[in-house]
């Protein structure tokens, strides 16, 4: 009978869902980004969302990020997607303030990562490149560009990045070729440019000379020796004479093309006579600091004596290195005459140290900066003896046409070089274990060199038309700019405060080449203005292919005889391409809707000896300022296990795989959540995380959709007649409007994003909907309090898709459209929110002791929760000790039955019952299921069940 009775009690009872308020929305919790996101990529398309916006901004401010370019040689990597994120974010953002903010995305299309891949079919078809035209390789390498352009166009175009796609820059267009040779030009006229001998780091296997920003460094493990040359005069101190200096060195190649020995004037010396060696006693001369290093490298332990003490090896004499001035050497190699005959004199060198080796350096001017300038300021200058390919010119004396000098095997202790010094009886230690870090070509990842070439330089210590020098007004404009963060201006200043001039010239085929005449007797360039027209105006029209020997004529007019004239072959610098998009960009008029300089450039941190310092260089020399107002600088994505990714390691992340897993928006919400200033991480751990924090915002939006079903004009309620609660969340909305704004002023994306996310995680859904849902879906369509809910919810509604736009670009458009579909709208079109008037600063404070009173009660309820004491909040009396509102009003914020005055935090469990349609336990219902007076108001019931 039991179960008889329960069940007909059941029957009795009315099921009032059908009268309750519940939210009602279309828009599903479950995203599917991945489908849905190609589908808003082409809507936008049709609807010309980037030049709509252009129209539309076309007379307010503007703000110019001038985007970097990436090279066009490979599929879109995780750095790319990091990059293009953040710059759609800063141009987003700045959109949203109501600004003109265009975006106009370029590529890098010239230098050797494209003729290196180019090279590389070639290589596999067995065909050599100089056998083909110039013109058809540079076609070539032009198509591969263009190929590049268009897979990685698509690709960031499926991140959501609003740009000109369909008018991008590409430095290989033949108007950007031009503008480069004309800025070229530019630094001639005002004498910055030089052709002069120095060493540069050179590829053998590029054939190419490298800068600074093309080159890594990696450990290696190099061959050692320790050379002796016999010292044939010395004026100051004769007892040296017939003895031998020594010295140490970890490039053994460039002992063929050594030239003189340095020495420490300060530096104290030995001369040391070693009487237990192989091949009977050596007098030899090293740094006194270092003679113990030395012993234990040539494998003879080191135990002086001076005068009649025992030892094995004896102190002959011992001075400072100034007694060197004036003596001379002579090369191991000697007997081979010609410039190995030649004397090799001391000279005094202010960076000899007894840091390592022997206190004594070999100068080869070819193959070391500290060795050029020393000779060279003692009349001793280069003589060019390895070639472009590492090996040495075929009619050199010593191992002529043999090499390449970074074969380890050649430069090995058992390999030639070695072996014919060994033989000569110079040899006094080699061993193959000396590990240091060394240069590498980023490319081809083979050793670079150190090579004395001809090559074009840009004088930076050299006054500009009587003013500052280049390094100066580089120095100058770094001081003017903004960095973001700020240690990259100490980054950038102390690499252009201590950097040599820029060697601008490249020894290949796929370039901008250096379009300049030399004439030939005197060495001058040529400097005549309508010559120099000629030329912008050829390339203007033929680009890179204009520069042929059966052009010359025609540049140099009537009156010039070709004869007398070089035609630089030589193509620049692909940083010097780079560093003047600006100029082609920028300041060309061919993109009206930009201007210069820019506001903004943003770039990886490698970029301060790459793009942000060759753009400094080239602005500074051809404008006297940097080309932008503010750089903004990211670090690098590591694994999850903070390890820098690579094939090798297998562990790098595709972003187009990450795309087709969890959709664009999630991949530009990591990179907005990231510290990305600094170097950051990415996992799948991480990217769960980041899945989780999208659900919570998508929830939000998904409820706010819902609660706002059929609302309307009629309903808002002013401001004036809001309650409480509606006032303090329009003053929270307030201050997250002006932080939000704070933050995209310091390009603070993490933190704007964490803003967003902890408001509508704590203040909405923890808290205002958490309090609130009762009223909305219980209250009456008319009552006051559930108009101001709404009313405030649509408020919130506008501020919040807004805000979260420039982030979930395709998320907020699908919440926008659902609202209000408009096949002609976009979310992207709106600006920043306008919020009603502040109304709740006055409330503030009492509703944040009430937040930490609620936040007390629901931990003093959880026990009894547990425990089944309770099944809900609902089913809780408590005591307080404060009441910043009214019981009843505290009862409704801590979603209980009663609240009441104590004096301390207590809960119990209620004696009220439950109403039937609202679920609260209030004391005015008499029975379990019966409806308490609002809900029997609403349904035109009673109160009694």
């Amino acid at each position: 009978m039991a179960d008889e009775n329960t069940t007909a009690r059941e029957t009795d009872q009315k099921d009032w869902r059908d009268t309750v308020f519940l939210p009602k929305t279309d828009f599903p919790m479950k995203a599917g980004l991945p489908q849905k996101e190609p589908a808003i990529l082409e809507r936008w398309q049709r609807l010309g969302l980037y030049q709509r916006l252009r129209e539309a901004r076309e007379t307010r401010e503007k703000f110019i990020l001038h985007d970097g370019p990436p090279y066009a040689n490979g599929d879109m990597h995780i750095g790319h997607a990091l990059n293009h994120i953040l710059k759609d974010m800063v141009v987003r953002t700045q959109t949203l303030l109501g600004k003109n903010a265009p975006y106009v995305p370029g590529w890098d299309c010239h230098g050797l990562p494209i003729e290196w891949k180019v090279e590389e079919e070639y290589r596999k078809k067995k065909l050599n490149k100089d056998e083909v035209p110039p013109a058809e390789f540079r076609a070539e390498c032009r198509a591969y560009a263009q190929k590049w352009v268009n897979t990685q166009r698509e690709q960031l175009k499926r991140l959501g990045i609003n740009g000109d796609w369909d008018k991008p820059y590409l430095t290989m267009d033949f108007a950007a070729e031009a503008t480069i040779v004309a800025e070229l030009m530019k630094f001639a006229e005002t004498g910055q440019l030089y052709r002069g001998a120095k060493p540069v780091m050179w590829s053998p296997v590029e054939k190419t000379a490298l800068a600074e920003a093309e080159v890594e460094y990696e450990d290696v493990v190099s061959t050692q020796i320790d050379v002796a040359f016999e010292i044939t005069e010395a004026p100051n101190a004769p007892e040296l004479v017939g003895a031998h200096a020594v010295i140490w060195t970890t490039t053994p190649w460039t002992i063929p093309v050594n030239q003189a020995l340095a020495y420490g004037p300060e530096v104290e010396y030995v001369l040391a006579r070693f009487d237990d060696m192989v091949e009977g006693p050596r007098t030899l001369l090293v740094a006194r600091d270092l003679i113990e290093s030395f012993g234990a490298r040539i494998g003879h332990p080191v135990i002086m004596k001076v005068g009649d003490g025992a030892g094995t090896v004896t102190a002959l004499a011992m001075f400072t290195g100034e007694k060197l001035a004036g003596a001379v050497a002579r090369h191991p190699m000697h007997e081979l005459g010609g410039f190995f005959a030649k004397p090799r004199p001391f000279l005094p060198g202010d960076f000899v140290t007894t840091d390592a080796g022997t206190g004594l350096v070999h100068m080869s001017p070819d193959h070391g900066e500290d060795d050029f300038e020393l000779c060279k300021a003692h009349g001793i200058d280069p003589v060019f003896a390895v070639d472009a390919a590492g090996m040495y010119r075929a009619d050199w004396a010593w191992l002529g046409g043999q090499g390449s000098v970074i074969n380890k095997k050649f430069v090995a202790s058992d390999g030639p070089i070695c072996a014919d010094l060994r033989e000569a009886g110079a040899l006094v230690a080699a061993s193959d274990d000396f590990k240091h870090s060394y240069p590498h070509s980023w490319r081809s990842k083979a050793k670079v060199i150190f090579r004395c070439t001809p090559q074009w330089f840009i004088a930076v210590d050299k006054p500009i038309e009587g003013g500052d020098t280049l390094r100066q007004k580089a120095v100058s404009a770094i001081a003017a700019t903004r960095f973001v963060p700020e240690k990259g201006r100490n980054r950038i200043g102390a690499m252009v405060e201590g950097r040599p001039d820029w060697v601008i010239s490249r020894q290949r085929a796929w370039g901008v080449p250096i379009a300049l005449f030399v004439h030939r007797a005197t060495g001058e360039l040529l400097g005549d203005p309508e010559v120099n027209a000629r030329i912008v105006a050829a390339f203007r029209d033929k680009g890179v292919d204009a520069w042929t020997d059966e052009a010359t004529a025609g540049f140099l007019g009537a009156g010039r005889d070709p004869a007398d004239y070089e035609r630089v072959t030589d193509i620049l610098d692909v940083w010097f391409d780079s560093g003047c998009t600006h100029a082609f960009v920028l300041d060309s008029g061919r993109w009206p809707e930009l201007s210069w300089p820019a506001d903004l450039y943003l770039e990886g941190s490698d970029q301060h000896r790459g793009w942000f310092q060759s753009s400094l260089l080239e602005s500074c020399g051809t404008r006297g300022r940097a080309p932008y107002d503010a750089v903004l600088t990211h670090g690098f994505t590591m694994d999850a296990k903070g390890m820098k990714m690579s094939k090798s390691l297998g562990n790098t992340i595709n972003p187009l795989d990450l795309m087709r897993d969890y959709g664009a928006d999630i991949l530009r919400l990591w990179a907005l959540s990231v510290d990305f200033t600094e170097d950051h991480r990415i996992g799948k751990e991480i990217l769960a995380g980041v899945a989780d924090q999208y659900r919570k915002l998508r929830n939000t939006f998904r409820y706010l959709l819902g609660a706002l079903d059929g609302f309307d004009e009629g309903e808002k309620l002013p401001v004036a007649e809001w309650p409480e609660l509606e006032r303090y969340m329009l003053h929270l909305v307030h201050a997250l409007d002006q932080q939000l704004k704070r933050a995209i002023a310091d390009f603070d994306f993490n933190g704007y994003v964490r803003l967003l996310s902890d408001f509508a995680n704590e203040d909405l859904s923890a808290f205002f909907f958490d309090i609130r849902k009762d009223s909305l879906y219980c209250d009456a369509a008319d009552d006051v309090k559930r108009r101001a809910y709404r009313t405030m919810l649509d408020v919130l509604f506008h501020a919040m898709v807004r805000w979260a736009a420039p982030v979930l670009v395709f998320t907020a458009e699908e919440v926008w459209q659902s609202r209000f579909p408009d096949e002609d709208g976009s979310v992207h079109f709106l600006d920043w929110p306008e919020l009603p008037a502040e109304a709740g600063e006055d409330v503030s404070a009492r509703w944040l002791e009430v937040r930490r009173l609620r936040e007390r009660v629901t931990e003093a309820i959880e026990p009894l929760r547990r425990e089944k004491i309770v099944r809900s909040s609902l089913e809780a009396d408590v005591t307080v000790t404060d009441t910043p509102l009214p019981v009843d009003q505290l009862a409704e914020a801590f979603i209980v039955a009663k609240v009441s005055p104590g004096d301390e935090v207590t809960v119990s469990r209620t004696d009220y019952h439950k109403c039937g349609r609202c679920w609260r336990l209030l004391p005015e219902v008499a029975e379990d299921s019966a409806l308490c007076g609002r809900c029997a108001d609403v349904v035109g019931g009673e109160v009694a069940a």
